[in-house]
């Protein structure tokens, strides 16, 4: 088992070589390690960088990476604009990201828009949540605006046709007659 043998042999060294190409799929990202917002910070203010967050501690602003942990004990109360996300603490605010994931201990109070989402057993997300092709870009355009009509007073007693039941309409609350 330990001779000297085995160790000129090739066929172990091959497997060896191959592990370190997934590596540089990561570090293209950045080739620094991750910034760490430790759990006893409190950040108020925007965070943004190229490279990869951390955050365990206390965030009162937005958020902008390409990679982003919230911790178990983290908690942001902002928007969070990243390529990936994990999130194993609160949130509170849009999450905008290609990949995310709610862990099992996440709580998320907010909106998603998201490419890739995968929610564990156990996490809490109260919102919306859609899907894009584009999250990171979508919605940054000057909204469209649309000329219609102004609204009609609460006097106007006014109904439309429901585009869910032919032939129905709908009154608004209040105005039935």
């Amino acid at each position: 088992m330990f001779s000297s043998k085995s160790k000129d042999t090739a066929p172990p060294a091959a497997p060896q070589a191959a592990q370190p190409q997934p590596a540089p799929k990561r570090g293209a990202r950045g080739q620094s390690a991750p910034s760490i917002i430790s759990a006893d910070l409190v950040v108020n203010g925007t965070l943004t960088s190229t490279g990869d967050i951390q955050i365990d501690g206390r965030v009162e602003g937005d958020v902008r990476s390409v990679g982003l942990v919230i911790g178990d004990k983290a908690e942001i109360h902002g928007e969070i604009y990243a390529e990936d996300v994990t999130v194993r603490g609160k949130v509170i605010g849009r999450i905008r990201a290609r990949k995310i994931l709610l862990a099992a201990t996440s709580h998320v109070e907010g909106d998603i828009l998201h490419e890739a989402f995968a929610v564990e057993s156990g996490a809490f997300f109260e919102g919306n949540c859609r899907h894009s092709d584009n999250p990171l870009g979508e919605g940054q355009e000057k909204p469209v605006e649309h000329h219609a009509s102004p609204a009609p007073t609460r006097t106007a007693a006014t109904s439309t046709v429901s585009p869910l039941l032919p032939g129905a309409t709908l009154t608004p609350l209040g105005q039935a007659g």
